[in-house]
C-alpha cells in the first residue's frame, strides 16, 4: 500500500506523460503480480463497489474530529470531499505501523471483511484503521471503502506503462485490457506474458477513436483520398463471432450480449472468425431513431416482446477488424470496406446494416451535406484517409469527425460546486437555469469550455457572490449568462425542468446580455425531437 500511496503522489505530482509513464513502470517492475492486478484495476478506471456511504464516513468524521457540526460543514464546503477531509482533520497514525499491508490484502480481505460487519463494528474498524495509517495512504483506502478512487491518468498512458515495465507492445497491452480480465495474479500474468496470452477468445479489440476536426477539410487534401461516412448517435461497439460463439461489446468494456438479443441473432450468421465495428442504434423503417429511443433499451434487464418492438435496434457496421480469423486491422481501409460489404450482403439480416458511405465531389458540397444532418438524425461526418489502417485509441491524422454545430441556449449560472482531484480547491462544476414564467429553472451541468484563467476568475467571483450554500455547493447572484451548447435533448421526468441535454459544454460568456436576457424553457422545449413513442409503425420485416 506504501508503494501504490507512492506511485499516485508521483503521478499527481506531475503533469509530463512521460514521468506518468516511468513511475508506473518502476511500480509494475518492482511489485507482485497480486498488487500490480488491483494498481492495474484502479489505474483503469474500475471501481470496487461501494462498501460505504461517503455520507457516514462524514457522520463518523464529526464524531471522531470533536468540532462543531457549523466548524465542520465550513470545512467540508471548502474541501468538497469526505475522505480528504478525514485525512485532514484526523492526526497520522505512526509511520512504522498499517504500511506493511498490501493493497490486495486490504481489498480482497480487510475491504471485503468490513463489508460483512453490522454498522457499528465498521465505524470501530474503520476508525482503528484511520488511527493506523497516514497522509495518501489513509486517503487511498477511504476512497476505495467509498468505491470513488480515481487516479488522474488515462488509460492509454497506463497501457504504456505496462508496456515499459514488460517489454510488450503498446497495442498488444491494449487488447488484452479490453473486455473482462480479473484483478488476480493470475489475471496479470496473461496480461503482462510474452508471446500469446491464451486470454479470452471472445475478447474485442481497442477500438480506434476519431479526432475533432478543428481546421477546414480542404487541408485534408483531395476529397478523393477519403471516405465520407455519417456519424451516428448510438452505443460504439464491436461483433465478436469466433468458434460458434458471439459477443457484443461496448466501447467501455461493457459486454451487451444479453441487452440486444435480435441483434445477437443477426450476427449468428456471421462467418466464424468475424470482428465488427459500429454502432448500435435504435433503427426503424430504415433509419435511426432518436438517441432517446435507444435510452429506453439500455437500462432494461426484462426485454419483452412488447419492448423489443416499441424500441428496435440494429447494428450499422463500419469496420471489419478480423476476416476469417485473421487480424485485418493493419490491411488499408479500402480493403478492409470491401470485405465487409461483402460480408453483410451474404449475412442479409436487418439488425446488421452497412454503413452508408456519401460521395460528394468537393469538400464544399461535402459541406452541405453535413447541412442537413440534424435532419437526418446524425452528428455529422465521419473522415477516413482510404489508405488507413485500424489504430488504436485516438491516433490523429487519418480519422476525423466534423460534427455539426452543437445546439445552444444563453443560460444563467446559479450555483457552484467544488471540483475533482486538482480542482478540488476551486469551484468549477457549475449549474445553469433558464426562465420559465419568471423564475429561473436549472436545466443542466457543465464543467468544461472555460480556460484556466478563466476558470480562476469565476471562482473568486463566486465566492464573491455566494448568497446560500446547500453542503459545499454556492448559490450565487443569478446575474451572469453564458452560452451552453450540448449536442441532444430530451424530455426527462427526473429533472424539474422536464428536459435533459446530452453532453453539454460552456461555449462562451456572454458578458453582452443581462441576466433578464437569458432564453426561456419554452425555447428550450422547441429544440426537442419528436418522442419516438409517438412515431407510428415498428420495426417491419424483422425476423
Amino acid at each position: 500500500m506504501k508503494r501504490f500511496a507512492a506511485l499516485f503522489e508521483r503521478i499527481d505530482r506531475t503533469t509530463s506523460t512521460n514521468e506518468k509513464v516511468g513511475a508506473m513502470a518502476d511500480y509494475f517492475r518492482a511489485s507482485d503480480e497480486a498488487d500490480a492486478a488491483w494498481a492495474l484495476f484502479f489505474l483503469t478506471g474500475l471501481k470496487l463497489k461501494r462498501v460505504l456511504p461517503a455520507g457516514k464516513l462524514g457522520e463518523w468524521a464529526r464524531e471522531w474530529s470533536g468540532i462543531p457540526d457549523w466548524l465542520f460543514r465550513e470545512c467540508y464546503s471548502t474541501v468538497g470531499d469526505f475522505a480528504e477531509l478525514v485525512c485532514l482533520l484526523m492526526p497520522d497514525g505512526p509511520a512504522e505501523v498499517g504500511t506493511a499491508l498490501s493493497v490486495s490484502e486490504w481489498v480482497t480481505t480487510r475491504l471485503e471483511r468490513l463489508r460483512s460487519l453490522p454498522p457499528r463494528e465498521q465505524r470501530d474498524q474503520v476508525r482503528e484503521w484511520v488511527e493506523m495509517t497516514r497522509g495518501t495512504e489513509r486517503f487511498l483506502l477511504l476512497k476505495m471503502v467509498t468505491g470513488s478512487l480515481r487516479v488522474g491518468v488515462s488509460r492509454t498512458l497506463v497501457e504504456r506503462g505496462i508496456a515499459k515495465a514488460t517489454g510488450l507492445d503498446p497495442a498488444v497491452v491494449a487488447h488484452r485490457l479490453s473486455g473482462d480480465w480479473a484483478p488476480t495474479a493470475a489475471g496479470y500474468r496473461v496480461i503482462v506474458a510474452a508471446g500469446e496470452s491464451g486470454s479470452d477468445r471472445s475478447k474485442p479489440y481497442p477500438f480506434y477513436l476519431a479526432s475533432p476536426l478543428e481546421e477546414l477539410p480542404e487541408a485534408l487534401g483531395p476529397i478523393e483520398d477519403w471516405q465520407l461516412e455519417w456519424k451516428w448517435d448510438g452505443i460504439r461497439a464491436q461483433i465478436i463471432r469466433r468458434d460458434g460463439v458471439t459477443s457484443l461489446w461496448s466501447r467501455g468494456d461493457e459486454r451487451l450480449t444479453e441487452r440486444f438479443p435480435e441483434i445477437l441473432e443477426g450476427a449468428a450468421r456471421l462467418d466464424s472468425g468475424t470482428v465488427v465495428d459500429g454502432e448500435i442504434l435504435a433503427w426503424r423503417n430504415g433509419g435511426p431513431l432518436p438517441f432517446a429511443a435507444l435510452q429506453r433499451r439500455i437500462g432494461r434487464t426484462s426485454l419483452s416482446k412488447g419492448v423489443l418492438n416499441r424500441y428496435p435496434v440494429a447494428f450499422c457496421a463500419y469496420d471489419l477488424m478480423e476476416h476469417g480469423g485473421v487480424d485485418v486491422r493493419g490491411t488499408a481501409l479500402i480493403e478492409r470496406r470491401r470485405f465487409l460489404e461483402a460480408l453483410v450482403q451474404r449475412n442479409r439480416s436487418l439488425r446488421i446494416v452497412l454503413s452508408e458511405v456519401v460521395r460528394p465531389p468537393t469538400w464544399s458540397a461535402a459541406g452541405e451535406l453535413r447541412s442537413t444532418s440534424r435532419a437526418k438524425g446524425v452528428e455529422g461526418l465521419m473522415l477516413k484517409r482510404l489508405t488507413s489502417v485500424y489504430g488504436v485509441g485516438r491516433t490523429r491524422g487519418d480519422w476525423w469527425k466534423w460534427k455539426i454545430d452543437p445546439l445552444s441556449v444563453d443560460c444563467v449560472l446559479t450555483l457552484a460546486e467544488p471540483g475533482h482531484g486538482r480542482r478540488a480547491n476551486l469551484l468549477t462544476d457549475y449549474t445553469f437555469a433558464v426562465w420559465d414564467n419568471g423564475h429561473l429553472v436549472p436545466f443542466a451541468k457543465a464543467y468544461s469550455g472555460l480556460t484556466d484563467e478563466e476558470i480562476g476568475e469565476l471562482d473568486r467571483w463566486i465566492r464573491q457572490h455566494t448568497t446560500g450554500r446547500y453542503g459545499p455547493a454556492r448559490v450565487v447572484e443569478p446575474v451572469r449568462v453564458y452560452e451552453l451548447g450540448f449536442e441532444g435533448i430530451q424530455r426527462s421526468s427526473r429533472h424539474r425542468s422536464g428536459v435533459a441535454v446530452r453532453f453539454p459544454r460552456i461555449l462562451r460568456i456572454r458578458g453582452d446580455k443581462r441576466a433578464t436576457e437569458a432564453d426561456t424553457l419554452e425555447s428550450l422545449r422547441r429544440l426537442i425531437p419528436a418522442d419516438p413513442d409517438e412515431e407510428p409503425g415498428l420495426f417491419d420485416g424483422l425476423g
